[in-house]
């Protein structure tokens, strides 16, 4: 790799930055929930532990960011959402509504 292809951090929008974070921890919950097999719950990658930490860090962001993702707000918010009820739907063990992974940040999801 040339230093003409690598852009430096500083060079990279904070949207563009926020995003990326954004949609990393999206795959990385989505892995940790067994999303990619027929049954999530029986998943060899299913780990709830992993996947409760990553979805509130996720939460965090994107309520922390709101203001400043404009069209891409919407779009986060509805996989954030997504996120949270397959958590809920593989948990043998449901967190009541509100107690969810990153719910104290978006508040409730049914």
């Amino acid at each position: 790799m040339t230093e003409e292809n690598v852009r430096e951090l500083a060079d990279v929008p904070a949207i563009e930055v926020i995003s990326r974070a954004a949609v990393m921890l999206m795959s990385s919950a989505a892995e940790k929930l067994g999303l990619a097999d027929p049954d999530p719950a029986a998943s060899p990658q299913l780990d709830l532990d992993e996947a409760r930490r990553v979805i509130t860090a996720l939460a965090g962001l994107i309520t922390a960011s709101v203001e400043y993702l404009g069209p891409h707000a919407g779009p986060l918010r509805d996989g954030l959402q997504s996120l949270q009820r397959a958590f809920r739907e593989v948990s043998a063990y449901p967190d009541a509504p509100g107690q969810g992974p990153g719910e104290k940040y978006t508040g409730p999801v049914y």
